[in-house]
Order: structure tokens, then C-alpha cells, then sequence
């Protein structure tokens, strides 16, 4: 492994070698926007430094750069490790960058805040220190941001479950350089809120320690008319330069508000689902490719966007295979394949598409075979599961049952929509 110093006379060497093939930034082709893209190419090897550092600095638990938020380890050291590219968010021009820190907090004995503070001084501050100064006579990057994503242990049910966790830091560069150049904590404090900061989508004030913290809330305590009249507009000066942001950041999380106007109806024009398909094919390519030993994907029907009930959803198209035992009706035998199967794929699936999506849910069509019969011996069944993304990331995180997300959804089979209840179903009661 080379040092942090040794790497700084190799870089231009294995700049000049590798061109726009390696290192942790986008290459400029898959930057869509026109003026992001010339930035890229601008400023590709200024990108490459900044990644380069990054990647030699020594951090207390494993940094990946990553385009994919939430991935597990195993996931992510075969997954594309390249984030830092040029974006726009709420008119400012960023560095931004994403990734994976493999530090898993306990829920009992770590709270946010505290969790939150921990990354930020461990991952985020370093990456500042190591950027900023590079940045800052970049006439073109005026700030930075950022989203990483950690773990978080609990238990639910019972059970012992590990969940991502996302925090996401947006600075102008002025206000990071006087983060990183702050004399006392109140000079980076002080700093740190002119930025904006969230926690799975959520705005969140960090504070730099417990003392600032009690100190904020003992203002509030003697003051609380002040401090709320102070909250207030301080809310209102940030609050569409934090949606714009907000909504703007990929694979970053959106700030839903509290009443969010109706959506305009779903466009499943060809063209639009073909548009829709474009932009997560890469992304669809990597799942069909890694999950396939568990999903058994029907490598002549690869997945695609399609139209259903008015919405657009990502459609995989399986095989399952139960035991020659399981006989029934085929409601028993849907029932059995979302539980032995289908079930089983979710969650794994459902990690690599993090925040906002741009289709309204995931379809598993699978086709039911039996072990030991031949082709001709059996019926083999066709299950069509229509699920949608707020009913898959709730049986994500452990608050659904799997009879709730297929209540949800729509359950099809051999074309017809039926009502799948998945216990009377396997008990062979019709």
C-alpha cells in the first residue's frame, strides 16, 4: 500500500497512464447535463487528486466512493467506486460526491446525534480537509456535498437486524473553508450551520458537541419566544434553497413535505418507459448480473420498465422451483413462491435502489416449476407480483409483514388479478 506522500508524486504518473479510466470521479461521458459535463472534463484531473487523497487517508472503519448507497461490503467491493463528479443544486455549482463507510453504531447505546457526529468527524471533516484546499481557487466549484451512508444495529420482532443510515452535508465553499479553517468550535460551528445537513432526508443540526447542544437548548430554555422567532426565519431563509437541494441530490434522499401537491398523472408512453429504462439500466444490469444465483433471473426476458395500472414499474422475470411435495391449489402455490422465493429477493434488490425513484414500483413474474417433474407432468403456474417502492421500503426495514406489502400491491396469476392470503392460502383453504 502506498503512503499519503508517496501517492502524491505517483498520482500525475498514473493520471497520465490511465487517463479517464480510473480513480474514484465520473468519466465526463456519463455526466448528462451539458455545462456539469465540461466542468467534469475541465477539472477531471483536480477530481482525480481529491479522490486519490481521499482513498490513501486512512479512515477508522472501511470508505468505499460509491454511486450506490446502503450496499453490504461483499456488495460493494464489486460494485462501481467512482462518485465524485460536478452537479447544480439550488443554483450552486458542487462538488459531489458519494459513498459507503462501513462503521455500524448500536441503536441502544448510540443515539442520532450522536451516530451523526461520529461520521461527520471520522469521514466527513477528513474528506473536507483533504478537498477544500484543493477547491478552493476553483473558480467554478462554489461548494460541496456530500451523502454517506453507515449502519445502524437494533432489533425488531426479536430479531437482531443491522439498517443504512444516510447523512447528507451541502456547504458553500465559503462556508467549508472557514469549517475547515475555524480556530475555536463556535468559529466551526457557526460555519457548519450555514450549510445544510440531513438524516435519511430529515433536516438535523449537528452540533459539534454535547456542550453546544446544551448550550443551543439552554438559549431556547430562557428564551423560547427569541430562539422560536429565530428557528422560524432561519426556516424560511433556507426553506427553498433546502427543497431545491433536497430534491435535487441523487441518490441523496428528498425532503417530502408535510402536504405535498397532488402528482401530475404517470406518463407510460413508450417513450417515457424507454427513458425511465435508460437511466437505471446500468444499475439494472449490475442486479441481473449479482443476484442472479439467488433470483435465477430468465436470461431470455431481461428486466425491463413496464406499464401497469397507470404506473411505471421495474419488471424481473424469475424462475422458481418448489419441492414435488408442494401441492395445492394455485393460490397455494403463489403463496408458497413469495414466501420460499420472492420474499427472500426483496430486500436485496431493494438495496440497490436508494432514495427517490423515477418508476413507481418493482415486479417479480416468475414461473412456477416443480423439482422432479418434467415439463410435461406438471402446470406450471404464472405469478405476476406488482409491488409498490412505499410498500417495498417499508417490508424493507422490518415495519411490513409480507401479507401487508402484497395487500399493497397486485397479485396476478396467469394474467388474472386475484386476493392472495398468503396463511389461508398455504393451509389449502379455499
Amino acid at each position: 500500500m502506498f503512503t499519503h506522500s508517496s501517492s502524491r508524486w505517483l498520482l500525475p504518473l498514473i493520471l497520465s497512464l490511465t487517463g479517464f479510466s480510473a480513480g474514484q470521479a465520473l468519466t465526463p461521458a456519463e455526466i448528462k447535463q451539458p455545462q456539469m459535463r465540461a466542468l467534469q472534463e475541465k477539472h477531471f484531473q483536480q477530481l482525480q487528486t481529491i479522490g486519490a487523497e481521499v482513498q490513501g487517508h486512512i479512515f477508522p472503519y472501511g470508505f468505499y466512493f460509491s454511486r450506490v448507497l446502503d450496499l453490504e461490503l461483499s456488495q460493494q467491493e464489486h460494485a462501481d467506486q467512482r462518485s465524485l463528479r460536478f452537479d447544480n443544486f439550488g443554483g450552486m455549482t458542487v462538488v459531489e460526491l458519494t459513498g459507503n463507510y462501513f462503521a455500524s453504531y448500536s441503536g441502544e447505546t448510540v443515539d442520532k446525534s450522536h451516530r451523526a457526529l461520529r461520521t461527520f468527524q471520522d469521514v466527513m471533516m477528513p474528506i473536507l480537509e483533504i478537498a477544500i484546499p484543493i477547491l478552493k481557487d476553483n473558480p467554478d466549484a462554489e461548494g460541496f456535498a456530500m451523502e454517506i451512508s453507515h449502519h445502524v444495529r437494533g432489533k425488531a420482532m426479536g430479531m437482531s437486524l443491522e439498517r443504512p443510515e444516510n447523512l447528507v452535508l451541502v456547504l458553500s465553499k465559503d462556508a467549508a473553508l472557514r469549517l475547515v479553517n475555524g480556530k475555536t468550535e463556535n468559529d466551526r460551528q457557526a460555519a457548519l450551520l450555514e450549510g445544510q445537513f440531513f438524516v435519511n432526508g430529515d433536516p438535523f443540526i449537528l452540533y459539534l458537541s454535547d456542550r453546544a447542544a446544551e448550550e443551543a437548548a439552554r438559549v431556547q430554555t430562557r428564551n423560547p419566544a427569541s430562539a422560536a422567532a429565530d428557528q422560524d426565519a432561519g426556516r424560511k431563509r433556507k426553506s427553498s434553497k433546502s427543497a431545491e437541494t433536497a430534491a435535487a441530490m441523487r441518490p441523496m434522499q428528498r425532503v417530502v413535505p408535510s402536504d405535498p401537491p397532488p402528482s401530475p398523472p404517470r406518463d407510460t408512453s413508450p417513450e417515457s418507459l424507454a427513458k425511465i429504462q435508460a437511466s437505471y439500466q446500468k444499475m439494472i444490469d449490475l442486479v441481473f448480473k449479482e443476484l442472479d444465483s439467488q433470483a435465477h433471473f430468465v436470461s431470455y426476458a431481461t428486466p425491463a420498465i413496464v406499464a401497469f395500472r397507470k404506473d411505471a414499474y421495474l419488471e424481473f422475470s424469475l424462475s422458481t422451483t418448489l419441492p414435488a411435495s408442494a401441492t395445492g391449489s394455485r393460490y397455494k402455490m403463489a403463496a408458497l413462491a413469495f414466501d420460499d422465493h420472492i420474499a427472500h429477493l426483496i430486500r436485496p434488490v431493494m438495496a440497490y435502489f436508494k432514495g427517490d425513484l423515477d418508476f413507481d414500483g418493482i415486479a417479480f413474474s416468475t414461473t412456477i416449476h416443480q423439482a422432479d417433474k418434467s415439463a410435461s407432468t406438471q402446470g406450471n403456474e404464472a405469478i405476476e407480483f406488482f409491488l409498490p417502492t412505499a410498500a417495498l421500503r417499508c417490508y424493507e426495514t422490518y415495519d411490513c409483514t409480507g401479507q401487508q406489502l402484497i395487500d399493497e400491491g397486485s397479485v396476478l396469476i396467469n394474467g388474472e388479478r386475484v386476493s392472495l392470503d398468503l396463511q389461508i392460502a398455504e393451509a389449502g383453504v379455499r
